[in-house]
């Protein structure tokens, strides 16, 4: 009987895993939420079907995330991409339990303090939406098409650094995802692993 109920665990837990991994995966539908904003408006993804959509992980104690605030890189996309009429939207999963949580002001005002440009910042703070796309780091990026398809995941570039300088010379997957996805085009990198620090659950 015990090991009748490990198994089913295990089975349960093997399920949930590949759940996870499978709404990371692009080409699959994007997992809905509805997450509140830093000014208490809720904010749902299905809000957004017909227009591509960018997900920006985000934790601003996390040295990888200020790299790419210090630099500019995160607020010029941004606002290159929202004149566009792409929706970014940032999501902070950092649980509410945890040491790093910023409560809807602090995140709000740190968020005003960089000159960021996203449509909304999103407090995920039962880190809920996090694990439904199974959010690894910050920034962890995804890219939604107007059918509500992911068509892009992973790490916003290829220098795996924390250093400010590097994000000027890098080859950045978003960008690249979204020239080619708003040109007609399929993602000729759909998926690579991200990097930075945990996002923490």
């Amino acid at each position: 009987m015990q090991n009748r109920a490990v198994s089913s665990m295990i089975a349960a837990m093997t399920l949930v895993a590949v759940h996870a991994a499978l709404a990371a995966t692009p080409g699959v539908a994007a997992p809905a939420f509805t997450i509140t904003d830093t000014a208490g408006k809720a904010v749902t993804l299905a809000d957004y079907r017909g227009k591509y959509v960018v997900l920006e992980w985000t934790n601003p104690e996390c040295p990888f995330v200020r790299k790419h605030y210090d630099s500019g890189n995160m607020q010029g996309l941004q606002k290159e991409w929202g004149a566009k009429e792409v929706v970014w939207l940032a999501v902070n999963s950092t649980n509410q339990s945890h040491s790093e949580y910023k409560s809807p002001a602090e995140m709000g005002g740190w968020m005003r303090a960089q000159g960021a440009a996203p449509a909304a910042t999103l407090l995920d703070a039962t880190s809920a939406t996090g694990r439904a796309y199974a959010a690894k780091t910050t920034p962890h990026m995804f890219v939604v098409d107007p059918a509500g398809k992911i068509v892009y995941a992973g790490a916003i570039d290829d220098k795996r650094s924390a250093n400010p300088a590097d994000a000027k010379t890098a080859n950045n997957y978003v960008r690249a995802a979204l020239t080619e996805a708003l040109a007609g085009k399929p993602v000729s990198i759909a998926s690579t692993t991200p990097y930075g620090c945990s996002v923490k659950y």
